[in-house]
Parts: structure tokens; sequence; C-alpha cells
């Protein structure tokens, strides 16, 4: 009869801990988290700020009792494994609660630790008003200080997914909102013309988007309230709130009422550090593709290892749930018996900016020029469905395949509908190993309200190919101050789309004869 040791629960760890039961009747299973809550939705806490999960209770998956009940998983939360023991196969457990420490021996042991929230060491960045975003605590430590010390202002460090979804659940609660971003653009998994759609999105709904700037400095004005209550004057409760001034890279200053760091998350190693487990070069806990660490005994999984780029082959760190869960199921899997291998991470990922959706799949174009990696590129604008029906919006789509293959490497896709439909298309799509010519043979539902004849993902194939075999030419707008003496940029739109878009200024292009627009 194995016996399992689990430390951290959440999508890893939790997921782990019911596949193992599942193969096994017979095996022990404990799960060890030093905080109250073992499995939580941690990517809904900002939409429970924002209101739209307004029962908290929805957040929490299982407790320890239900795991008990349902998987007889002994769950023991506010115990925290300070200490791995390889040679004895044992772990030192302290109980947060007494203090108290205790040992327990395990067969195999997978670790699920997650990743902390990066807090860079800014002046003045630890104060009562500053908060970062990455369980349940954190999340009623942001809602209590937004109840208790009517804060107008709020500003955001980071335009990730947590820092998108921040600034949108403070807009929705009426606060106003400063975004800042030490990067040009938002979203980094897309390129920048596609993080131009959010940007706009962003400006329209009166967030002030301030990109290309760093906090440099923060300074906490403290202000203090005593009230008395009704036993008397003798008996007082004092509330102290204040106000953040905040020193921007930009050379100037802005005062808020509340911080929120989001700049982004580093694996959680210092277990696994300590107990002598290699680290990957990227920071991450090394692991095979059995998910097995540099002791056989020893499994992890999620945000804390590095895993293998699904594109490149190379290693990398994804923090994203879906390939958190898949691996926590695949290590069960594996501690129980089977030769499971991890086939590699996509970061296939989408995220809600308030009216838009931005999302996207493999590498970007960012990554492959980093890599060296040759590609080539096509966008297509196009209707979510049948234009004609209503309600159909414009679908703004890149994708970048190999020039030689015509295999895909990547995409991207902005909008308000259908985007998650096509980058879930092409994700499924790329891990089948088509190429953009198979891609055109996809035969996708169709009926007005929901699709076209010719979908989004076909008309991105039809063009790509249409390159891949010579039949035209593409010039992207990154080119267009490049073209030659015998080159000459026609506008073919139709009057209605030149009124609604309008055209740029001749002068601004270089060396052109006619009509400049595209």
């Amino acid at each position: 009869m194995p016996k399992i040791l689990i430390i951290g629960g959440v999508a890893g760890g939790a997921s782990a801990a019911a596949r193992a039961r599942r193969l096994s009747e017979d095996a022990e299973i404990i799960m060890f988290e030093r905080g109250n809550y073992v499995s939580f939705a941690n990517c809904g806490l900002p939409y429970h700020i924002g209101g739209d999960i307004q029962d908290r209770s929805k957040l929490l998956l299982q407790t320890p009792e239900s795991f008990l009940a349902r998987f007889n998983v002994d769950v023991r939360v506010m115990n925290e494994v300070v200490s791995i023991q390889r040679e004895d196969k044992t772990v030192t457990v302290k109980n947060l609660l007494d203090g108290s420490e205790y040992t327990e021996s395990y067969d195999f042991l997978l670790l699920s630790p997650g990743a902390a929230p990066i807090v860079p060491p800014i002046p003045g960045i630890e104060n009562p008003l500053t908060f970062s975003l990455r369980n349940i605590p954190d999340m009623d430590s942001i809602i209590n200080s937004i109840q208790m010390n009517n804060v107008q202002h709020a500003t955001v460090v980071g335009g990730g997914f947590i820092g998108l979804e921040m600034m949108e659940a403070f807009h929705q609660l009426g606060i106003k909102t400063t975004l800042l971003e030490l990067a040009d653009q938002v979203m980094t998994p897309v390129d920048p013309e596609m993080a131009g759609f959010v940007h706009q999105e962003i400006r329209a709904k009166g967030i002030d988007l301030r990109l290309g700037t760093a906090l440099t400095g923060v300074e906490y004005i403290p202000e203090t309230h005593i009230a008395s209550e009704e036993a008397g004057e003798d008996s007082i409760n004092q509330h102290i709130h204040g106000q953040l001034q905040l020193s921007l890279s930009t050379g100037d200053t802005l005062t808020t009422d509340m911080l929120i760091m989001a700049i982004g998350v580093r694996p959680e190693v210092s277990l696994a550090r300590a107990a002598g487990l290699q680290i990957g070069e990227l920071g991450g806990i090394w692991v095979n593709d059995a998910l097995q660490t540099s002791d056989p005994s020893i499994y992890a999984v999620g945000d804390a290892i590095e895993e293998k780029d699904f594109v490149t082959g190379k290693q990398t760190v994804v923090p994203l749930a879906g390939p958190a869960n898949r691996q926590g199921r695949m290590a069960a899997d594996n501690m129980l018996g089977a030769n499971e291998t991890y086939r590699g991470t996509q970061g296939t990922a989408i995220c809600k900016v308030f009216d838009l959706a931005v999302a996207s799949t493999g590498k970007n174009e960012k990554q492959l020029k980093r890599e060296e990696i040759a590609y080539d590129k096509v966008y297509v604008h196009t209707a979510s469905h049948a234009s004609y029906y209503p309600g159909a919006e414009v679908v703004s789509l890149k994708l970048m395949y190999a020039p030689d293959s015509g295999k895909i490497l990547g995409a991207q896709a902005v909008g308000k509908d259908g985007v998650d439909k096509r980058i879930d298309i092409l994700a499924v799509a790329q891990r089948a190993g088509m190429t953009v010519e198979q891609l055109q043979h996809v035969e996708l539902t169709y009926a007005p309200p929901y699709g076209s004849a010719k979908d989004v993902i076909n008309q991105a194939a039809f063009v790509a190919t249409n390159i891949m075999k010579g039949d035209v030419k593409a010039i992207h707008y990154d080119q267009i101050a490049n073209l030659g003496d015998d080159q000459v940029l026609l506008d073919v739109r139709n009057p209605v789309e030149l009124q609604n878009v309008g055209t740029f200024p001749a002068q601004s292009i270089s060396r052109l004869t006619n009509c400049v627009t595209v």
C-alpha cells in the first residue's frame, strides 16, 4: 500500500490527490496546505472582488471535510512542510496553529507549492495599502480595505492577467483606476499590434493607462480616525488608513488609495532547493517528461516547475491552471505504476478586458524572433458569425506558421465574440501537428447565429496557403515605410469603409507615388 504525501493543493495537488484515489483504494494519501484553503478557484478571485461572482463560497471547490468524505484523503490545512529528508524519505511538518512539529514518511512525494507574486524591492512598498493577489486571504484583505477605507482611486502595477482583471474589478466598483505597465504593451503573450486593440478598449473605459512606466517609490501617508463608541468616550475605536504617494519612472507622482502589485509570479522553490533537488536555469523545479524531479521518488507539478515548451522543446515556465491540472493527474498515474509522459505546454490562454476577449496559443512573434525560428504570418479581420445576422462582431486573428512546412507555430485573436472558439480550434490543430494547408479543410459548424460558411479559421488558412503557394505576396504594416521606388500602395477599400476608418497622411509613408492607406 503506497503512501503518497502531497505538498500544496489548488490545481496540481488537488488533482493529483483525486486521481490517485481513483486509481487506488488502498493508497494512503495525505495533503499538506500551509494556508486555510486547500482547493479554491484562484482564477476567480478578481471576479469576486469586482462583483461578478457574488457568493464567496462558490470559490471554495473542496474543503478538508469534503476531500475526506469523497476521496478518503487526509487534508491537513495550516500545516507547513518545512523540510524534506530524502535519505529517510520523510518530511518535517509544522502545525501553524500550535507551533508543534512532527514527521511523516512517504513512498512518493508530490511538490505542488505554486508560485509567489513578485514584489520588487521598491522603497516604501511594504505598507498597509499595498496588496498582491494569490489566495483567498489576499482577496479578503483587498475587499476589506476597499470597504473600510472608502477607496476612491486604485493603482494596479502590471498589465498581465491578474493586473487586467483587477483593473476591471475596480472599474466595476466605480473606483478610478490607473494601470502602470513597464513594457510598451499589456498582455505580453500577444504581440504589440494585437495588444493595441486592448489599449484602445482600456482607455475608452476611462482607465488611466500608462505604458512604459515603472513604479520607483512609495510613500505611505497614514491618517488616524478616532471614533467614540456608545459605551462612552473612554472606549474608542481606532481605524488607521491613509493614502500612498507613488513616484514613477517618468518623473510624475501619483496619489492613490490602494496599490495592487501584479507584475508576475516566481516559482516557489525554497523547499525543493533546501532538499537538494535540481533547479532549472529559469528558476523552476527541474522535472523530466514523467514529472519526476532529480529524486525519482519526488514528483513536482504546476507553477513551480519548468516544463517543456510544445513548439521549441525547450524548458519554459507557464503558470496556468490547465497545465497544472493535467500534470497533477499524470503525476498520480506515474506514482501508481503508469509510464505517462508530459507532451509540452502551448500556453493557451484568454483574458476578458471589459467588452473584449484577447487570447493566444503557441509562440508569439516576439518569441519566434528571439528563438530565431523561421516564420511567416497572416492577419484576417472578419465576422464572428454571418455578418447579416444581428450581433456579428469583428474577430482580428493573427496566425504564425513555418514557411517551409506550413506547421502552426502560434495564433492570437482579439474581439468581442468568438475569440475563444477560434483560439481553441487552433490550439487543437497545433497539438495535432496540422499545417495551414490542412487547416483550409477543417469543417466547422455553420448557421448564421453561430458562424460563417467560410469561418475565420478557414480564411486565415486560405491566405496563408496562398502565400506559401506563391499566388500572392504579403507586406505587413511594419514594412510599409520601406517600400521601394517601384512599389505602389493602392487603397482598394470602398467609400463607406474609407469613411468609417479614415486614412493616414501620405507624408507619413516614404517613397509612395499614389493614394496611401490600407
